[in-house]
């Protein structure tokens, strides 16, 4: 204790308080596994003392001041630290348990080779806010042992400096190098290696986005295809905000260029976020690893089943057929016991004095010592108890053969060997598990039948408890009765009472659990016969003596520390000192020194414990391990054991340790000790090494490296078989075939020593525990069964066996196997020591688009920065790549102590896995290279050219196929006695009914609270109109045929001015007025068409008139230029001298303008005789007549909705209950309780209205109900769309309410388009709609193939309505514009009256109005009828349904517009199917938008749920747009809820979200650029 000065004595820290003392030992824990440095230890550990130490101030400064003086010696196991077992660490001190120093070299060797590739990966970006560490992390003092403050924040500014003044010469390379900068560079070297750096960040940024300019005004294009969809937005004015690819129809190419940005897209050049894709388009063109030949064919039907077929050059094995490898014959002791039980007997009662087992205490030190007397008496107390106390006499509670649970901590040693022998003894079966809790041990127990629990009383104190005391029901274990074997509560047995111990037989002795890669656990049944000849087998093995002593530090319930510490050393009454786990965390140098105090014989050990007692070694001079003879490593199959058995060697070497002591094992649970070195005679060649090749293991072939040692493993052997023993290795995959001499396999062992069989699994255990080898032919080699151990290697020369891996490891990439635990070494070898835990990484694979991807996860220290991380992340993936060639799929690093770890401390692989797959896991950083890991997409479709209109003509005659078109009712054979008939205007038709009708009510206009707030009546309108008619005369001096806008609320007061339009001859043009929360955003697009429609005037109302010529309207857009506003609210009582009267039906009536999804700000001419043809076929296919009513709950702009809103009640008289969408967010009852109270039968409302009351009411049906409302009055319910129907929102809306009466036959929806607004409508009448089941792939290649419903990767589609009366409509290939057969996908082209008569234009350009109104198919159509393209792909099938004309009925299926689609590798996708996908992924994605750029597939996802949960979407959306879709998505954004713009009729805006995107100004919470 003298050399140290602050060390409390053993006295004094036993009296500390248990959290001080867990808190030092985690720390000890810290400074061992180098997870911080010796001046953070000693800081923060005398802060812990200081509260209960007097003089801890004064020692604190003399250590300061002795670490002060210290030089840098020049090896860190000579310098002298304050700390008792812990040498000091430098910053990059190495960590000799994962770490080669050839894999090192190699590691090194490969990121210097990539660092001449030349490879910049764009950072992730992440919101500053999210991922705060919690408090007690982020106080974590930063490691500043390399620089004083002052030095390093002078270096910092020069490194800077010089990075902004390198980066003008060559932004390129000084990128690299700051991401890749050598992993033994010193903070003065890199700014980026060392935490201190944070101030850089921003302009770090700046330099990023400024550099890039010269290089690239455009960005490349990196795929074969080009974007159709990108075309559109390269010309657009840079002033407007909202309608983002604001282009206007029909305006010229080379117009207005100078206002417009020269770069792609109109992207800002200083974006951010379009450097970084530039970044990653950069990573993207470097040439991938040679292609595999092209082995997917794309046959008409589907592509993609294939996985990439093998590499004719690989390596091949060339050996003979191995033959089974026999072990030395088990030696015949005439005194060996017919029993472990036996022995037991035997030394209980002959040798009671002898210690049979030492635990220690927390400190290290011998508490209790067990002897084999206490041993025996103890055991049968409790076998005596648990056989005849527990039950009654006739119904006992054990039976022999029952099993029983042992659940007992890992420090108590002792009462578990006593429970253990007690269950032999009385011969029921025990089953030693881990701490409880964990729900897969409850499938084990409940599998093995488990009713009975035993267990110590300290032990069952620690367990939770409900609130009368009784033991919690653990999740998904059976009801367990809970017995304490404290010897207190044991009875004594009779005199004559004996148990009954027979010869060893097959019969169960014990069950083991084990954990398989999946996660399930399973119990692998040991015999009493197996038990005893393993014994036999590790006593001859390890030469074994009576009274030797064994230092076990293994768990003792499992594996190698119950076989040699609880069952060999009973056999040769042998004393094990067991030192546990949580001793080892407080002091890792325990077992080396209990092995100096007891002269132990024998070491049990894991490589961890050889490394921690190195890490903890300080010179201790007075340590021996000369005693020891085998020093057992039991992970010797792994592959950082060969370097930390020669770490640990040269280190102690001079402690006495013999080198011919080390002696590695390899076990398994099926097939336990599997081989084992055998204690060498001094003197003695020690054994050689494997330097293999790893490449060559990748294909399961032995080949010792020559060419290239950066890609070598060096594997140590694990000695010979087992006595008694046989060994072959067979083909891992498949039948059990031999392999050849030179091949890798997995390891199969006969003997009886073996497991027997798991538990309640008969299928598995055939496969596991009765394998008959066969040869090439297939025919058995003999008919010993082996068991299959679970490990990958083969047997080298004189019959050493070497083990390369565990199958559970396995992971099988593309036809090729890689180790999980050789890319864990590999990860290792990157200098992490800044950003992760070591030892504290996952590597495993899931299985994504038919193949394996690896997935590597790993703990992130609290203070490493974003750029070490990112670094570090980068320089992995390329060493793996290097080494390994195998891509990573996703890195992911999680916030320090979040992986599930296992009881012992390990990593809890198959819990870490599912945690990824199901979005939990919640990473702070993580990089995803689906680009370079995926290569066995399909081929890029190549278009077919063009074929001729002969061939498709015949084509569509010779298969007998209709052409697809179909039609509404014929409008001149539908007789009508209708007055409307004889006028031609709908402003004559109101003046008729203003005199027929007066007092007959139009409009009733609703608010929140469902009261009536205003109604007109044929006359109130018709004299409102007339007074803003002569407003425009007087105050705005119009001329007929100049155009107004209309900005008003959705309203009667915009029904009146659009008739005093009509009344005054003027163009009205409806326009949603601006958000006066959001001027900036929604004004401009006012502005906009205002500009465009080249407007006169601005009728509005006086609120509007002022907000249009506020301060705040004037930073949005310029309001010294409107036009003359007129506010209508206070109108002259005056009348016009005449109403104005068109001269002809064809003059135009009104402009409807309509942002599109995609941007395009497009106004379509709408002629008189259009619209009274547009309202006639409404009324025709509604029957509207004056006494009905209708309810509409529609934005009143554009489209269908202003036309049901403001026209269709004028023409047919009906009565319409106007109900503005906006009041449903104050009252979302407000709609349906509406058609409740006035008992309305048909009503139409908008998507965003349905998803509102979906969303909204779905979990308040109840309340409706109390409420008193019922829908079973409607008949139809018309959603008003532009788009595929959503049936998932028409189907859960409808399931939602038909509780309160709605029918699901109402529930419909329409289609329109720009050229004519309303196309289908379902109507009152004909057959309800149809739906179809098509097959997404074939619709990605412009095909329709119907399928059945279920089948995989099927799309549901619904007919949008029946036609109108009058519309006829035919399905066209845009590209031939010749006509296509029934169930053929193709452009939806429209012939109607109710047309529109053109786009609205500043520069009329006749070219695209011919092509888009005006336009002929190029055959098959002899009436040469005039169509117009509406834009959506679509097609028509005939169905077995009768429509009312009699005629079979023809549906029209309305798939997409065509300016939204994708062209992605040549095929053509839907966004809203691959957004419907990512929808599904994660239930915290409340909205999601796609959209590409430069040919990368960008995701934008609203994350309803924390923030922590950002990064959990980003492996998410990858895998399903990849197994769905077949692309890898190159941009995951993570964004707040409401970030993704939608429009009033529910539609997204992807074009607008994009140019947010790239303009940076969405402020995401994560952007993962997947590499």
């Amino acid at each position: 204790m003298a050399e140290r000065g602050l060390e409390p004595s053993p006295a004094a820290v036993a009296a500390l308080p248990p959290e001080v003392r867990a808190q030092l030992a985690e720390l000890e824990l810290e400074l061992s596994e180098g997870d911080i440095t010796q001046k953070g230890y000693e800081k923060k550990r005398s802060k812990l003392l200081s509260p209960y130490s007097p003089q801890t101030q004064e020692t604190d400064s003399a250590v300061q001041k002795e670490l002060r003086n210290q030089t840098p010696a020049p090896s860190a196991a000579q310098t002298s630290a304050p700390s008792k077992y812990h040498r000091t660490r430098s910053g990059g001190a190495r960590d000799e348990r994962y770490r080669s120093d050839i894999h090192t070299e190699a590691v090194q060797a490969a990121l210097a080779k990539h660092k001449e590739q030349k490879m910049a990966l764009p950072m992730p970006t992440k919101r500053r806010s999210t991922f705060v560490q919690s408090p007690a992390d982020a106080c974590t003092p930063p490691d500043t042992s390399s620089a004083s403050e002052d030095e390093g924040s002078l270096r910092r500014q020069a490194a800077l400096s010089a990075a902004l003044q390198q980066s003008l010469q060559n932004a390129e390379s000084w990128i690299n190098r700051s991401i890749q900068g050598s992993s033994t560079s010193s903070s003065a070297s890199s700014t980026l290696s060392h935490g201190e750096v944070k101030g850089t960040s921003g302009s770090l940024a700046d330099v990023f986005a400024n550099t890039r300019i010269e290089n690239f005004s455009a960005p490349p294009d990196v795929t074969t295809t080009t974007s159709s969809s990108s075309s559109s937005s390269s010309i657009r004015p840079a002033n407007i905000d909202l309608p983002p690819s604001g282009i206007v129809k029909g305006m010229h190419k080379g117009s207005n260029r100078s206002s417009l940005m020269d770069t792609a897209d109109g992207v800002p050049v200083n974006s951010r976020v379009s450097t970084k894709i530039q970044q990653l388009l950069n990573t993207l063109k470097r040439p991938k690893r040679p292609p595999l030949k092209e082995f997917f064919v794309d046959d008409s039907e589907e592509i993609v089943e294939g996985i990439p077929q093998p590499d004719p050059n690989q390596p091949k094995p060339e050996g003979r057929q191995m033959t089974p490898v026999k072990g030395e014959p088990l030696g015949v002791i005439c005194n060996w016991p017919p029993a472990l039980e036996s022995a037991l007997q035997r030394w209980g009662t002959t040798q009671a004095k002898c210690s049979c087992l030492t635990a220690l205490d927390m400190t290290g030190k011998p508490v209790y010592t067990l002897t084999y007397g206490k041993l025996w008496s103890r055991s049968l107390k409790l076998a005596y108890t648990l056989l005849n106390k527990l039950g009654t006499k006739n119904e006992p509670v054990l039976k022999p053969g029952d099993r029983v649970a042992l659940v007992y901590p890992n420090n108590d040693p002792v009462m578990f060997m006593v429970a253990f022998y007690g269950c032999l003894l009385a011969e029921v079966i025990p089953v030693p598990i881990e701490d409880a809790g964990g729900q897969q041990i409850g499938f084990l127990l409940g599998s093995c039948g488990i009713a009975l629990a035993l267990t110590s009383e300290v032990c069952l104190k620690g367990l939770p408890k409900t609130q009368n005391g009784e033991i919690v029901q653990f999740k998904g274990w059976p009801r367990l009765k809970w017995v304490v074997t404290d010897s207190k509560y044991l009875s004594k047995p009779p005199k004559d009472w004996q148990p009954h111990i027979t010869p060893a037989g097959t019969e169960p002795a014990y069950i083991e659990y084990k954990t398989s890669k999946e996660g399930s656990v399973m119990g692998v049944t040991v015999s009493r016969l197996a038990m005893l000849s393993h014994c036999q087998a590790l006593s001859q093995a390890c030469n074994y003596s009576e009274g030797e002593t064994i230092v076990n530090v293994l768990d003792f319930k499992k594996d190698a520390g119950l076989w040699h510490g609880m069952f060999a050393n009973v056999m040769n009454k042998m004393h094990t000192i067991s030192v546990p786990y949580s001793v080892m965390k407080t002091c890792p140098l325990s077992w080396v020194q209990r092995v100096h105090a007891h002269k132990a014989k024998v070491a049990l050990v894991k490589c961890r414990d050889l490394h921690w007692a190195m890490m903890a070694h300080r010179d201790q001079r007075d340590v021996s391990l000369s005693s020891l003879r085998m020093l057992i490593v039991t992970d010797g199959a792994n592959p950082w054991s060969v370097s930390s058995c020669d770490a640990f060697l040269s280190l102690f070497q001079s402690h006495g340790l013999k080198p011919e002591a080390i002696c590695p094992c390899a076990t398994s649970a099926e097939a336990m000790t599997v081989a084992i070195r055998r204690p060498g005679v001094p003197g003695a060649p020690l054994p050689g090494r494997a330097i293999l090749s790893m490449n060559g293991l990748s294909y399961g072939v032995i080949r010792v490296n020559t060419e290239d040692k950066n890609s070598a493993l060096t594997v140590q052997d694990v000695g010979h078989v087992m006595p008694g023993g046989m060994m072959c290795i067979v083909k891992p995959d498949g039948p059990p075939q031999l392999c050849k001499t030179d091949e890798i396999g997995e390891i199969c062992v006969s003997s009886r020593t073996g497991g027997m069989m798991y538990f309640g699994l008969a299928g598995v255990t055939k496969n596991t525990f009765e394998v008959i080898p066969v040869n090439s032919a297939g025919s058995p080699v003999g008919d010993v069964p082996f068991i299959r151990s679970g490990l990958l290697g083969f047997v080298g020369p004189g019959s050493l066996v070497f083990v390369v891996g565990k199958m559970d490891g396995l992971l099988m990439v593309s036809g090729r196997r890689h180790n999980a635990d050789d890319i864990v070494a590999t990860g290792l070898a990157v200098e992490s020591i800044k950003t992760v835990y070591r030892g504290r990484i996952a590597v495993f694979s899931v299985s994504v688009f038919y193949d394996e991807r690896i997935v590597v996860v790993a703990e992130q220290r609290p203070d490493a920065s974003e750029e070490d991380s990112f670094q570090w992340m980068s320089r992995v993936l390329q060493a793996i790549d290097s080494i390994h060639q195998v891509g990573v799929y996703c890195l992911a690093l999680v916030p320090a102590n979040t992986l599930p770890k296992t009881p012992l401390g390990g990593i809890h692989i198959s819990q870490t896995k599912q945690l990824f797959l199901e979005g939990s896991l919640h990473p702070c950083n993580i990089l995803m290279c689906p680009h370079t890991c995926v290569t066995n997409l399909p081929k890029p479709r190549q278009k077919q050219p063009g074929v001729g209109p002969a061939s498709v003509m015949v084509g569509n005659l010779v298969a007998g196929k209709r052409i697809a078109q179909a039609a509404g009712r014929d409008l001149g054979q539908i007789e009508e006695n209708d007055l409307v008939r004889k006028h031609q205007f709908l402003a004559e038709i109101l003046q008729w009914r203003a005199q027929a009708t007066p007092d007959h009510v139009l409009f009733m206009l609703l608010n929140a609270k469902g009261t009536t707030v205003c109604t007109a009546s044929c006359l109130q309108l018709h004299k409102r109109a007339e007074r803003i008619a002569s407003v425009l005369g007087d105050k705005g001096h119009l001329n007929a045929g100049d155009n107004v806008v209309l900005l008003y609320p959705p309203g009667i007061e915009l029904i009146a001015a659009f008739y005093g339009c009509l009344y005054a001859g003027c163009i009205p043009v409806t326009v949603r007025p601006p958000h006066a929360q959001n001027l900036t955003a929604t004004l401009p697009t006012v502005r906009m068409i205002v500009d465009v429609s080249k407007a006169a005037c601005i009728l509005t109302s006086q609120t509007l008139m002022r907000l249009l010529r506020s301060r705040e309207a004037a930073a949005a857009v310029d309001v010294k230029t409107w036009p003359t506003i007129i506010d209508t609210d206070d109108l002259p009582r005056k009348r016009l001298p005449q109403l104005y009267k068109p001269p002809t039906p064809e003059m135009l009536a009104y402009l409807d303008f309509s942002v599109s999804t995609t941007g395009m700000l497009t106004g379509v001419k709408m002629s008189h005789s259009a619209v009274n043809a547009l309202c006639r076929a409404i009324k025709l296919q509604c029957e509207l007549y004056s006494s009905r009513q209708i309810a509409i709950c529609l934005d009143p702009y554009c489209g269908l909705g202003f036309a049901l809103w403001c026209l269709c009640s004028v023409y047919s008289g009906h009565q319409s209950v106007l109900i503005p969408p906006m009041e449903l967010e104050n009252n979302l009852f407000l709609w349906l309780a509406t058609v409740n109270q006035y008992k309305i039968r048909d009503t139409f409302c908008s998507y965003s209205v349905m998803e509102l009351c979906t969303k909204g009411l779905g979990n308040q049906v109840e309340v409706l109900k109390t409420r008193g409302i019922n829908l079973s009055c409607v008949r139809t319910c018309v959603v008003v769309a532009e788009e595929r129907p959503r049936v998932a929102l028409q189907q859960s809306f409808s399931k939602l309410f038909k509780d309160i009466g709605l029918s699901p036959r109402a529930v419909s929806t329409t289609f329109g388009s720009r050229v004519n607004v309303a196309i289908c409508l379902q109507g009152t009448s004909g057959p309800d709609p149809t739906t179809v089941y098509v097959d997404l792939k074939s619709l990605r290649h412009d095909r329709v193939r119907l399928v059945e419903r279920g089948a995989p990767q099927s799309l549901l589609l619904s007919e949008s309505g029946k036609i109108l009366p009058g519309v006829k409509v035919v399905i066209v290939n845009p590209e031939t514009k010749g006509p296509v057969g029934d169930s053929h996908l193709g452009e939806i082209w429209v012939n109607s009256p109710h047309t529109a008569s053109g786009y609205y234009t500043i520069y009329d350009s006749e070219t695209l109005q011919a092509d888009h109104f005006n336009t002929r198919l190029s055959f098959g159509d002899a009436a040469q009828t005039l169509w117009a393209r509406t834009g959506y792909l679509g097609f028509v099938r005939r169905t077995e349904l009768t429509a009312a004309t009699g005629e079979r009925h023809d549906a029209l299926y309305v798939v997409g517009a065509l300016d939204e689609t994708l062209e992605l590798r040549g095929l053509r996708y839907h966004p809203i199917d691959i957004e419907t996908s990512v929808s599904r992924i994660h239930r915290s994605i409340a909205e999601c938008a796609v959209f590409t750029w430069t040919n990368l597939l960008v995701v934008v996802v609203e994350l309803c749920g924390s923030e922590q949960e950002a990064l959990d979407l980003v492996p998410l959306v990858t895998n399903v747009v990849l197994e769905e879709h077949y692309l890898i998505v190159g941009v995951v954004v993570v964004v707040d809820p409401g970030v993704i713009p939608i429009n009033s009729r529910g539609e997204k805006q992807r074009m607008h979200l994009r140019d947010s995107f790239l303009a940076d100004q969405l402020d995401p919470i994560y952007v993962a650029y997947n590499m």
